[in-house]
């Protein structure tokens, strides 16, 4: 018996350029397992696909080895943040008092 499959889209963006991937996948497959299956971890070699974190349509997935695909899922591969998102916004401000207090 044939077993069925599913179409699903697999992307990632790295800071010079992105990749998006359609893939037949068996009804079944695992979010991480389709993301091993994608073929991005070879043209993205620092990825470690098996640990980064993973979602779809913006949601992140808690458990992607235990999470199944559905039929038109966009998986995406999130990339770990280069600056603590507090951090920034502390010292933005931190320079626009400085500026406000150089204007004054």
């Amino acid at each position: 018996m044939v077993e069925p499959v599913i179409e699903i889209e697999v992307v990632y963006a790295a800071v010079d350029r992105q990749i998006l991937r359609t893939l037949s996948v068996p009804e079944g497959t695992t979010v991480r397992e389709t993301v091993l299956k994608s073929g991005i971890g070879d043209e993205f070699p620092e990825l470690d696909l098996s640990e980064c974190p993973l979602g779809i349509f913006g949601k992140v997935i808690a458990d992607p080895q235990v999470r199944l695909i559905q039929a038109g899922d966009r998986i995406e591969i999130y990339r770990p943040l280069l600056a603590d998102p507090k951090e920034v916004r502390r010292l933005r401000a931190a320079k626009a008092a400085e500026a406000k207090a150089r204007n004054q």
